[in-house]
Order: C-alpha cells, then structure tokens, then sequence
C-alpha cells in the first residue's frame, strides 16, 4: 500500500450519499474504500483529512491547451481547482495536424478565435510534430501535472489536406475521403473524438471564416463517420448555420456516439429559451450532450482584440487589419458610422452596461458604465468605447456580461441532467477571461451560497458524468481499480478568489487567473500535486489520455 487517506467524508462521483471512509491507493489506483487496516506495511503515507470532502478530480471537458501544454507542464490554474483531467481540441481547433508552412496561419487562427496570444504561441510551441499521431506522442512524452486528452480539429485538418482553399470552398469528395482517413488514423492513435465549428463569430486568420465553416454538412457527418465505424471516440461541435439541433441528433444517431455542443446559454432570447432548446434536443433523440457553465460569461474586452464582436461586418474588418494598424481603422468616421448601426442591433441592452476595467490614463473612470461616462460627455456609450481605447493605443479593457447571467434558468439548467457541465475555455481569451475556476465556484456558489445543487450532486456534474459522457476510461468515480486522480476539499469555504492579470506567458504575454479557496489536497495518479493548499514543486505525474471506451 502506497497511500492511506484516513477520515474522509467520501463523495464517490455516482451521485450516491456521502459516507465516511478511509481510501487506500496502491500502484496510482484505488485500492479499497471503507475502513483500511492499521497494519498497512511499513512505507506506506497516511494522511488525515480530517472530515474534508474527499471526491475523484474533477473534469474539464472543454479546454484549448493544445498548445500551452507544451510550455507549461502544470496547466495552471485549473490544477489550483482540483482538476485532474482536461480535454484539448474543442471548437474544432488545434494545432495538429500542420504542415511547417502553416504555422503561422494556425497561430493567427487561434490569436483571433480563441484570444491567444500570437508572440506566446510563437515563442512556445516547439514544433517537434506534423501529424496528430506525432502530436499525441509529444504530448505523451511531455512531463505535466495532469491528465490531458486531445480531439482532432476540423480546422487544422481542414487545412493540412486543402491548403490555402480551407478558407475559400468546399472539399472536393477526395479531399473528405483523405481527411476522414486522418480522422481514422488520429481515433486508431488515441484521439478521444473530433471536434468542429460552425460558429459565425469564429473569424480566423485576416478576419476570413475559420476552414471548418466552409465545409458543408455532408463533410462534417462523412469525417465524423470514422468515429461510428470505429465504435469508439465522442464528437463536439460548436453549432451554427446548418449544423444545429435536428443535425446533431441525426448525426448522434448515425454515428451511434455521444454528441455534445458548445454551448446552452442563457440571455439569447427571452426567459425559458436555453430550457427549451434542451427541451427540442431530447425530443429528437440520440445521445447529445449540450454543454452549460456554470459562471455568467464575462469577458474583458479590448479593441486592440475585439473577439466577441467579431460576428459583425464591421469588426470582420478589423480582424482583417494587421494589429498595428486598428487604430486607424476606428477613428475612421465611415467606419465608426457602419460599427454604431451594427452595435446598435444587437448590442443595444449589453453595451451602455459595459464597465471600464483596466486604464492607465484615465483611472478616474475605472468602475463605471459606458452609459455613466457618455451621459457625463453628451455622447453616446459606442463613443466612450472608442474614444477611450483611441487615447490608450488600444488598452483599455472593459467589462461586457455576453451571456449566461440569468440565474433562475441557469439554474434549471445545472439541475437537468440532459445538459452537460462544460465550457470552461481553459487556455483559451487568456487575457480577457478566467473560467478555469468553474469547479470550485460551482461548489462555492452553486451548492453551499445557493442550495441549487446537492453536494454529491455537484461532484457527479464534475466527475462521474463527464467521464461517462466523454467516455474517459477508469476515471470520474471514486472506486476501487479507478485511477487514484482524487481531490479533498472543505465544503465550507471551497471558492474562487478575485481575478488577477499576470504576465507569465511565453514572450511575456498576459493572461487572468484566478485561485481557489478550500482546495487543500489534490492527488493525480495516486501522486500529490498539491498539498495543505498548496502546490507541490515539479510534480508532473499526468498522462496522456489515449481514445476512450466504446
């Protein structure tokens, strides 16, 4: 016996009762749970948990560490968040299978859909791979904290197989059979699934529609098809025009795999819309998952990167516009005419509430609304907007709540068992957001502020039911012979603390964090990453997480 955990309230992942027990580990697995004989051998560490919760690591099912992994072993901060496991690749995007010639069209991809930063990803990513077999065996090789599984992207595959034509047309019927051999040799090495988007606010490189929204419906389901014929693997998707609901239980259907969509939120129509739509979804049938957050989404916008706008004409414009020269591009009056009218459609409710959150000239408005500003100026909040970000080089940061910020019908979500518990973006709008904390604000808010969830409740929306979803094998339950991925946490003051911006990344990039309260230990096969809150230097005991069960 390597490891005795003694005095634990356990919450096992299945929904079940909570119950006191002791836990031995063996050989990074679960060797019993209940009591454990004091006569365990000599060697062996016991620790006394001392009535904390004691429950497997939790899941992150929708991460994009694909390639901050690489540079950075410990994939903070979700590790400060009793995560165990995480999976890469969603939305369809990645950064394998590339070709050397596509590096920096995959960088500028990812800089513009996902917010990352194109001097971090260049300066970290060692391109020691082309292929997803290769990358998998990198990722294999790499030393990290925790357990990763990576989906293959529709994106990058999309532009391995058609090159520049990714972004201009349709897949000739022999570039969809090669790219479905890819998606068939990437599941064969270990793929957990593949992922891809339809999303009209996915604009990549030069502000044009990232590959994966040029394929038709007939590519998506065709390359999908090597995931049915495989019995094995899970397809994500970020819906749009074409591939929505009646698509994704048709394709659940014909692949006979779990399905599951990015994302059911709230505030996108009126009351009761999210619950509907999930209301449609089970009606029509097949195993389709659509994912929920947990956290309202909040996102600190600046124009120097205007993602969440970028659906809209105007800013398709700005995307397409070398960085250096934006500015210029909004002082125009033309264009500041076209982005009002714009805004002034869909924007009109969220924008005048939009908060200043980060100035270094003019910090006497830090904290207040665009429409307090605007009404101070006699302008109007699209102004405030522009004219404070012009003064700054493009800097300023402010607040704008998208989405998700119902919580009544938020919270019928979370308590229905048809959606799945996702959409942290993880790696992903580094520098404008920070969802990695959802685990420990779901059991902070959620069950101990807001009595909306049970306690073993909450835990099984962490482990058992992501794994089962996601098909992670021996992983999300607290059993004996499951891997001894395992996190202790005091119910009492498990949470979130404030947002934090750091400039840790490659290239001295920023980013915001968050840390937790209450998470006091975190084992990742059998092995402590963390210990008495705190982490536990160079502990890289993750692994690679090779396909999932049938």
């Amino acid at each position: 016996m390597e490891l005795v955990l003694r005095n634990a309230v356990v919450v096992d992942g299945s929904g079940g009762a909570a119950r006191r027990a002791d836990v031995a580990v063996d050989g990074g697995r679960i060797a019993s749970v209940g009591e454990v004989d004091p006569s365990h051998g000599a060697g062996t560490e016991e620790v006394d948990l001392d009535g904390l919760v004691l429950a497997p690591g939790f899941i992150d099912i929708h991460t994009h560490y694909d390639a901050q992994v690489l540079w950075d072993p410990d994939l903070t901060p979700p590790c400060w968040h009793g995560v165990t496991t995480v999976i890469m690749g969603n939305c369809g995007f990645g950064i394998a299978p590339t070709r050397p010639g596509h590096r920096t069209t995959i960088a500028r991809t990812l800089e513009n859909v996902e917010g990352m930063s194109v001097e971090a990803l260049e300066a970290g990513i060692p391109w020691s791979f082309e292929t997803f077999p290769e990358y998998l065996d990198t990722l294999d090789a790499a030393e990290k904290r925790l357990n990763v599984g990576a989906l293959l992207g529709h994106t990058p595959l999309r532009l391995y197989v058609l090159g520049e034509d990714a972004v201009e047309r349709e897949a000739t019927e022999a570039e969809v059979e090669r790219m479905r051999d890819l998606v068939a040799e990437g599941v064969a090495a270990g793929a957990m699934g593949f992922a891809t988007s339809r999303s009209p606010t996915h604009q990549g490189d030069g502000g044009r529609p990232v590959p994966s929204r040029l394929a038709s419906t007939e590519e998506v389901f065709r390359l999908a098809s090597a995931l049915g014929e495989a019995g094995r693997g899970v397809m994500q998707v970020t819906p749009g025009p074409g591939l929505f609901v009646p698509e994704l239980a048709e394709l659940a259907k014909q692949l006979n795999r779990p399905v599951s969509w990015t994302a059911l939120l709230t505030g996108f129509g009126p009351p009761g819309s999210a619950t509907g739509i999930l209301q449609r979804q089970s009606e029509l049938g097949g195993e389709v998952w659509p994912q929920v957050a947990c956290r309202p989404l909040v996102m600190q916008l600046a124009l120097q990167d205007p993602f969440p706008l970028a659906q809209m004409p105007s800013f398709k414009e700005v995307l397409a516009t070398p960085r250096a020269d934006r500015a210029k591009l909004y002082a125009d009056p033309a264009w500041r005419e076209r982005a009002r009218s714009e805004l002034g459609r869909g924007w009109s409710a969220r924008l005048p509430k939009a908060v200043v959150a980060e100035t270094g000239k003019h910090p006497e408005v830090i904290g207040s609304t665009l429409a307090e500003i605007a009404s101070r100026r006699g302008v109007e909040p699209f102004d405030v907007l522009v004219d404070l970000s012009l003064d700054e080089d493009l800097l300023t940061r402010f607040t704008f709540v998208l989405a998700n910020d119902d919580e009544d019908e938020l919270a019928d979500l979370l308590r229905d068992h048809r959606s799945l518990l996702g959409l942290s973006d993880a790696g992903a709008h580094a520098s404008q957001l920070c969802d990695a904390c959802f685990s420990t604000h779901l059991l902070g808010h959620w069950v101990r502020e807001r009595n909306v969830l049970g306690l073993e409740e909450a835990v099984w929306r962490l482990t058992g039911h992501p794994a089962r979803a996601f098909r992670i094998p021996g992983r999300g339950l607290l059993e004996p012979g499951y891997a001894a991925d395992l996190v202790a946490f005091d119910p009492d003051t498990v949470g979130v603390t404030e947002l934090e911006r750091v400039w840790d990344l490659p290239a001295g990039a920023d980013r915001l964090v968050a840390r937790s309260r209450g998470v006091e230990h975190v084992w990742v096969n059998g092995v402590a990453v963390r210990t008495d809150g705190k982490d536990v230097p160079d502990a890289r005991p993750g692994v690679l997480i090779r396909g999932g069960e049938a």
